[in-house]
């Protein structure tokens, strides 16, 4: 049985049929000097891109450098703060730290550091790990955890390379 063209059919090749010809004769023109060599060239300054890190963002600081780098990177105080520290630690070191019995309830813990490498942060209660993890320097990490008991946290913090360190205990 032989295909049967339906007038939709038609129209919508027509419409093709033209468009293609139509396109098919545009072209672009260069200016006259487009091609000049003699010309000055000046490279596009790049938008929107994101400009390289400093080297030096993340090597430890001392003294008022540290003082201002802790407040930067915790929470605001305004909240139920319960526990804050920072400082830093030597090339495989360990800075161990604990809060006061906190009551039962849910809270929050603010990790950062600053480093060329990785720091570790491992949080526990009097059994088991609430939070174990080695955090990329240059941001910062919110944990949330729940105490079904009075607890008092205990906090490690280690490197394999010289660190700073800050982090925050707040209930929510």
């Amino acid at each position: 049985m032989p295909r049967r063209r339906t007038p939709a059919a038609a129209a919508v090749l027509a419409v093709a049929l033209i468009l293609g010809t139509a396109l098919s004769g545009c072209e672009y023109e260069y200016g006259a000097d487009h091609w000049d060599d003699e010309s000055p060239t000046v490279a596009a300054s790049p938008t929107g891109g994101a400009l390289p890190q400093d080297p030096h963002l993340n090597e430890p600081v001392s003294g008022e450098e540290l003082d201002d780098w802790a407040d930067d990177v915790l929470p605001d105080d305004e909240g139920h703060v319960l526990h804050k520290s920072f400082g830093s630690v030597n090339a495989g070191e360990t800075h161990a730290d604990s809060t006061t019995q906190l009551p039962v309830g849910t809270y929050s813990l603010t990790l950062a550091c600053r480093s060329r490498g990785r720091v570790s942060f491992t949080v526990r209660d009097a059994k088991e790990p609430l939070v174990d993890l080695s955090l990329r320097c240059g941001t910062s990490r919110v944990s949330v955890v729940q105490l079904s008991a009075p607890t008092v946290l205990s906090i490690q913090v280690g490197g394999r390379a010289g660190a700073n360190f800050a982090y925050q205990v707040n209930r929510i």
